[in-house]
């Protein structure tokens, strides 16, 4: 059954992860993603490993990387600095729907590929420009990567031990999250812009900041100081609003405790043995547990460090209280519900037989997605996308 977004066609100018993030999400809804790339190296994400695919000759491949983010897309392989490339890619834009394009503020226009210039071959183009710091203000020429935004937008300020504990200090997420966000907001962003040209027949152009999108996702941390005045501080993994939330150690592992409300922390005393926690008037209600942390967070490490992480996560769950041993990534794919929910598929690719890939968590009843292609090799689909254009041309 074709996908909900079928009917469009993406012209995907971007590289690295952000932009590519959301063509994926945009192909694996159905549209036909046309992934530009140079004729040498293509996606800088091809590189980035190891680890990387082998083909059937032994050959070095593409990178994990890259194959997180191209699934469905057809590549092709342009040079943009030329006339000839200008101009394939103009055509191609005359008959999409959607560009996608992360280069530096002001460089396309060099190339005749800006938003003006895509809007005078496709007056209703959506062309969704994505860049570190938007396309005004002081910073707006500069080049950003993920990292660079984890620092400057709050993120490893409340990432990490405190200060003072051991192995103290800022962190960064353990994946690329303002890129795969930014990815997401563009997704979102292009998806509305569509719907509004539904009702007006007017294109659009949108400016997405990686930045923009840290700072707005800082959610309850910015509100937290906005309303208190106070900087949110770094606090390892316990939660700064809802406790007891935290890792715990156990005598074979590592579980992490989510209680969310005041009955939750009623059955958990109960299932540690100390009914008499959840009357206590320090701990009483979640305000109180969050101001007496200090008290209460080493009476439950004590507690758990006297059995194995999977038993007090069974019995804790049974009890209705969430509460998980810290998965792997190996251990991630091998649970039960996640192999029920279908998230690791494998795709056949030219060269590299079947590969591995995680699936989409987007579930659908009447247009559930599917995966027809596998990340392409760099510039496969050239001659095909080619070969459409030209049949489309009228005849001299």
């Amino acid at each position: 059954m074709p996908g909900p977004l079928s009917h469009l066609k993406v012209l995907d100018l971007s590289r690295i992860l952000a932009g590519p993030w959301a063509g994926q999400i945009l192909a694996d809804l159905g549209a036909d993603v046309i992934k530009v790339e140079r004729p040498e190296g293509g996606d800088d994400t091809r590189s980035w490993g190891p680890p990387f695919t082998a083909d059937i000759a032994g050959a070095r491949g593409d990178a994990g990387y890259y194959l997180a983010a191209n699934r469905g897309k057809r590549s092709i392989a342009l040079d943009l600095a030329s006339a000839e490339g200008q101009k394939i890619v103009r055509e191609i834009a005359a008959e999409s729907d959607i560009v996608l394009e992360n280069f530096k503020v002001g460089a396309l226009a060099r190339y005749g590929l800006d938003y003006t210039s895509l809007r005078a071959v496709k007056p209703d183009i959506i062309y969704c420009a994505i860049t570190g710091f938007g396309q005004s203000g002081p910073r707006a020429p500069q080049a950003a990567y993920d990292f660079m935004i984890q620092a400057m937008g709050g993120l490893m300020s409340v990432t990490g031990e405190a200060d003072g504990e051991p192995g103290g200090g800022p962190q960064k997420v353990g994946v690329p999250v303002v890129d795969l966000m930014t990815g997401m907001y563009a997704a979102i962003a292009v998806l509305a812009a569509l719907s509004r040209r539904d009702q007006t027949g007017e294109g659009e152009f949108i400016d997405i900041a990686m930045l923009d999108v840290m700072v707005g996702s800082l959610a309850n941390q910015a509100m937290n100081y906005l309303i208190s005045g106070k900087p949110p501080k770094r606090a390892g993994n316990k939660h700064p609003n809802i406790q007891p939330q935290d890792v715990f150690a156990c005598r074979d592992g590592y579980v992490v405790l989510v209680v969310g409300n005041d009955r939750q922390f009623e059955k958990f005393c109960e299932v540690i043995g100390r009914p008499d926690l959840a009357s206590d008037q320090r701990f009483r209600t979640n305000g109180g547990r969050v101001e007496h942390q200090a008290v209460l967070l080493p009476l439950i490490r004590e507690i758990f460090a006297s059995d194995d992480m999977h038993a007090w996560s069974e019995r804790l769950e049974a009890a209705g209280v969430p509460c998980t041993p810290i998965n792997t990534v190996p251990e991630v794919f091998a649970d039960p519900q996640v192999a029920h929910r279908d998230m690791l598929i494998h795709l056949d690719r030219p060269g590299d037989g079947a590969i591995p890939l995680v699936a989409s968590p987007m579930r659908f009843l009447n247009a559930p997605v599917t995966y027809s292609r596998a990340p392409p090799r760099l510039g496969e689909h050239t001659d095909e996308i080619l070969a459409e254009l030209s049949a489309r041309k009228p005849p001299p």
